[in-house]
């Protein structure tokens, strides 16, 4: 019997009212224990006086998360007052990531003295008595994570709605106009990548106003670019943004016929009121932090990128702030938010587990596939890779990716999560790489052939006449492009040559770049700005792509262009390509570091990742 129960949340606002659930499910299997919440002052409001819980444990989250946090006396004195509670449990609501975190709750636990210390294990967890299997962000909404962790004390763990304190009056709401739609422009102040352009929300909540009458309400904080989108607006919304607490901002929401928002605290505030509700997803997990709506109904707008999410997979962090071009997010459309707050608005969408408009990865490779260091490489022919490209262009459907895997990208996504999630997503990885065979020999998983970029892009040009393909070369120095398409005209009579291009990776030149490429009607498109720039400029523009298939290809164009000699066919025929390259260019010496440490890494460990 448990008489006296620490719980621990000290994440943001919105972790905090994911947590409730599992609260109130612990609360009714234990209606007389005293528990305690120890929690990030901002985010106490939430459930201060809800009943949930008896008392209320505060850390400055400044103070907190400050990498001299172990060193603040303040913060030790609290841990050392946590003795006086006597607690027998102490459950932690969090995935122990990082570890300077870890080691903080690690010194909660032992402060506490509780017998029982109950968390997810992920191997870092090395003060847990009780534990269930941490198996990543996302393959658990994080509402049920926490609802099956008070499931090993013997609460009921099935899906509940969230609990939060409300005001007994929503503030300010004089008119009584209806539909009433709340936007929050903002994201709080975690990761400003999550956030959608003012100017964006202001086209939405105009349309929204001439189709519906509707009155806008702004809510948020004072940084949460309001000021923005009433700026931008032709209409004038009732501008409540820093002027409500938490408990109003609920109180408010409540009263409202849907919620317009993106990921963010206010976001789970308007789902613990079950108000119907569109959610903005671009970085952020949608699976692991989506609206929690057990009992209410709620959409996800997704653009599709294929890099999205990047933030929180797995068991990384990875990407907190998402990437500079910020693709995922820009992506997102007026007339996509619209039409899914028509759908909400018109009771369309039934209550239960959010759906989105996201890039479906049902379209990729289903052939034999292993995974060498984490990292998927299928188990194709290029006579093979030729028919499904032929399939593809057939089907006239969504855009395909293709990468071609070889040692130094897969140390290179051990490093770096959004290409590492990047290749795990794709639809397809070919083995380029010597490494690679010789790696699946030795694991028990032989790969029938090599299959590379270099060989691929013209057998692909020869193809490309038989069946009327047209292809786009992206990249390369200037010049190289149209040379390298010259020559491919020039070996393969009647090939089409959609476009050519060199352009960059960066970000101010995308919308420019894909443009042209669908304005060429291309069916394939090979990019060339190196890896792993060119994989991550494919993925985040995937969607809005118009081609069948997109492939990074690196120096192939050199190649073809005559600009840097291939090596002898001895040479690529023994796997030693890359020393020829290394001969050639020996400033490569760096990057081919990678490859014994690629050797030693698939010894030691197989397909596991890092």
């Amino acid at each position: 019997m448990l008489n006296r129960i620490l719980t621990v949340q000290l994440a943001d606002i919105g972790d905090l009212i994911l947590t409730t659930p599992a609260l109130a499910a612990l609360r009714e299997n234990y209606p007389a224990a005293h528990i305690t919440l120890l929690t990030l002052r901002h985010a106490a409001p939430v459930v201060e006086g809800s009943g949930l819980i008896d008392e209320v444990l505060t850390f400055d989250r400044q103070h907190f998360d400050n990498r001299r946090a172990l060193l603040m006396p303040s913060n030790l004195r609290r841990i050392r007052e946590l003795r006086q509670g006597r607690y027998d449990a102490v459950i932690f609501f969090h995935h122990f990531t990082l570890k300077l975190g870890t080691l903080k709750f690690g010194l909660i636990a032992l402060g506490s003295r509780a017998k029982r210390r109950i968390g997810l294990q992920n191997g870092n967890g090395w003060f847990l008595t009780d534990s269930l299997p941490d198996e990543g962000f996302g393959v658990k909404h994080q509402a049920q994570y926490w609802l099956d962790l008070v499931g090993l004390v013997g609460a009921d763990s099935s899906p509940r709605p969230a609990q939060v304190k409300v005001a007994e009056t929503a503030p300010m709401l004089e008119s009584t106009v209806h539909p009433r739609i709340a936007l929050h422009p903002g994201s709080g102040g975690y990761s400003l990548a999550r956030r959608w352009e003012a100017e964006k929300f202001a086209a939405v909540a105009d349309d929204l106003t001439e189709q519906h009458g509707a009155q806008i309400i702004l809510v948020g904080g004072p940084s949460d670019n309001t000021a923005d989108v009433k700026a931008a607006m032709k209409t004038t919304p009732l501008d409540l943004s820093g002027k409500t607490t938490l408990p109003e901002l609920a109180a408010l929401l409540k009263t409202c016929d849907v919620y317009i928002g993106a990921d963010s605290g206010v976001m789970h505030l308007a789902a613990a009121m079950k108000t119907p509700l569109v959610a903005l997803f671009g970085p952020s997990n949608h699976e692991a932090y989506g609206p929690w709506t057990p009992e209410s109904p709620a959409l996800i707008v997704r653009s599709g990128a294929l890099c999205s999410p990047c933030s929180y997979v797995e068991h990384g962090v990875g990407l907190r702030e998402g990437c500079e071009a910020r693709t995922s997010m820009k992506m997102v459309t007026p007339t996509q938010v619209i039409e899914a707050a028509n759908r909400v608005l018109s009771g369309a969408v039934p209550p239960g587990t959010p759906t989105g408009n996201s890039l479906s990865l049902s379209q990729r490779s289903t052939r034999d596939r292993l995974h060498i260091l984490g990292i998927p490489v299928d188990s194709i022919t290029y006579p093979q890779w030729l028919d499904v490209i032929a399939a593809w262009v057939q089907q006239n459907g969504r855009a395909r990716q293709v990468c071609t895997i070889n040692p130094e990208f897969v140390m290179m996504a051990q490093r770096d999560p959004n290409f590492r999630n990047i290749l795990k997503r794709a639809h397809l990885c070919i083995p380029d790489g010597i490494g690679l065979l010789l790696a699946a020999r030795w694991m028990g998983r032989p790969l029938p052939e090599r299959v590379t970029g270099s060989d691929g892009v013209p057998k692909i040009a020869e193809r490309a006449v038989r069946e009327g393909w047209r292809l786009f070369l992206l990249g390369a120095a200037p010049g190289v492009a149209e040379k390298a398409a010259a020559v491919l005209q020039r070996d393969y009579p009647g090939l089409q040559i959609a476009g050519v291009y060199s352009g960059s990776p960066a970000p101010d030149e995308e919308d420019a770049i894909v443009e042209r490429v669908n304005a060429s009607r291309a069916n394939i498109l090979f990019v060339a700005y190196g890896a792993p720039n060119q994989d991550k400029w494919i993925a985040r523009n995937l969607p809005r792509l118009k081609v069948q298939m997109a492939m990074g290809v690196g120096g192939t164009f050199d190649f073809i262009a005559g600009i840097i000699p291939r090596a002898p066919v001895w040479m690529r025929r023994a796997g030693l390509e890359w020393l020829y390259r290394l001969y050639l260019q020996p400033r490569r010496i760096g990057r081919m570091m990678r490859l014994p440490r690629f050797a030693l890494a698939v010894l030691l460990r197989g397909s596991r990742p890092r």
